[in-house]
């Protein structure tokens, strides 16, 4: 089996790649130019800008779908600043976290710690008082004059795991600071999130905000035209490959991630096959790998409150295709029973499936009820074929 394996890579290398530049397809790509964002990207130098006087800028909330062009715009914004400092040799520091990772701003303890390590102070995992890890990042920040400007992207899971008190403490970080100035940017894919925090958490944050629209199918076909210049030969993609794909990504919430995400898969499986070109049907195969792929990752990570409100709507929808928030919430409580969770206010689930309706795992729309009122309908869109897969996947994460 090892010489095999050896052969195979060998003859692998031997190959020509249909690919020039694969990392142009990556969502961590910054191209020198970006599209269709000149209003959103000359609104975030308006606000950066007077960290360059060494004044500090206000503090900025982003917020928009999932490949909107967020942390695009943001990242494009900072690296120009950057520049601009470097050469002037005007102190700033730019750092980017982004709070979905594990191990890194999965509590107060280990953010302010990461935040620290970046000014140059090394700080243990665990194992010092939170208070003193907070006094070792201030003295790493106001050791000299300088405006320091902190990227939190997809701050909304750092809130759900270490609340929203972490975010108090930062953003009234310069009133303890006599050198320093701070400024904080949090991005969010949860259009909701702002809504759930403390209103001085909110004030704090939101100084100024900014939304981003979805892209629609003609700037998203624009945008990928331009990354497969860099990413592929000539010719070796099919004609209506890039329109199809843009189309697909435009359809769900015009999301250029997913739009890349797509054209690098189906390149990935010509490749495979030992194909000369990318068509339109390893395109269809991308989609539906993604696809089944994008669910079970995204159940897989959610939080236990969230993989039990899922478990209980999977547990309704047996009986019958729609139902609603009352019947689920009678389900999800008899299950927090069972496992020993701690079950939510009605109120906080609604607003759980809000956000899988945003995720795409259910579809919920609010119907009136004539002098009863309203309620939320609420219907399965998981593909049939993954619900089996998905289930087991909760009972696991439940210990059911």
């Amino acid at each position: 089996m090892a010489d095999k394996l050896t052969t195979f890579f060998e003859d692998f290398l031997e190959k020509n790649s249909l690919f020039t530049n694969k990392k142009a397809l990556q969502s961590s790509f910054i191209p020198d130019e970006i599209r269709h964002r000149d209003e959103q990207i000359n609104a975030v130098a308006n606000i950066l800008a007077p960290g360059l006087r060494l004044e500090r800028p206000s503090n900025l909330f982003l917020y928009g779908k999932t490949g909107t062009g967020k942390t695009l715009v943001v990242r494009h914004t900072a690296k120009n600043m950057m520049e601009v400092a470097e050469e002037r040799g005007i102190p700033l520091k730019i750092f980017y976290l982004n709070c979905k990772l594990k191990k890194i701003a999965d509590t107060e303890y280990r953010l302010i710690a990461e935040l620290a390590r970046y000014l140059g102070k090394a700080i243990p995992p665990t194992g010092l008082p939170t208070d003193e890890v907070y006094n070792i990042f201030f003295q790493a920040l106001d050791k000299e004059q300088q405006v320091v400007i902190f990227i939190l992207d997809e701050i909304d899971q750092l809130v759900k795991k270490a609340g929203d008190e972490i975010i108090y403490n930062l953003t009234r970080i310069n009133s303890e600071l006599k050198h320093a100035q701070v400024g904080i940017i949090g991005i969010s894919n949860d259009l909701i999130f702002s809504n759930n925090l403390d209103p001085r958490v909110k004030s704090s944050l939101s100084e100024e905000e900014l939304v981003f629209p979805p892209y629609n199918a003609l700037q998203l076909q624009n945008i990928l035209q331009r990354r497969c210049n860099l990413a592929f030969e000539r010719g070796l993609l099919e004609e209506g490959v890039i329109a199809k794909c843009a189309a697909y990504a435009a359809r769900e919430h015009g999301d250029a991630r997913r739009a890349l995400e797509l054209i690098r898969v189906a390149g990935e499986l010509a490749e495979r096959a030992g194909d000369q070109k990318v068509t339109i049907t390893h395109l269809d195969a991308a989609e539906e790998k993604i696809e089944r792929d994008r669910f079970l990752d995204v159940v897989e990570h959610q939080p236990k409150q969230f993989q039990a409100v899922l478990y209980a709507i999977i547990a309704t929808s047996k009986d019958r295709a729609s139902y609603s928030t009352g019947e689920i919430y009678n389900n999800y409580k008899e299950l927090c029973i069972k496992i020993g969770l701690r079950p939510l206010t009605q109120r906080r689930v609604s607003d759980i499936i809000a956000e899988l309706d945003m995720l795409g795992l259910i579809n919920a729309k609010v119907i009136s009820k004539g002098r009863f009122g309203r309620t939320k309908e609420i219907m399965l869109s998981l593909p049939t074929s993954l619900i089996p897969k998905i289930t087991n996947l909760l009972r696991e994460g439940l210990s059911l």
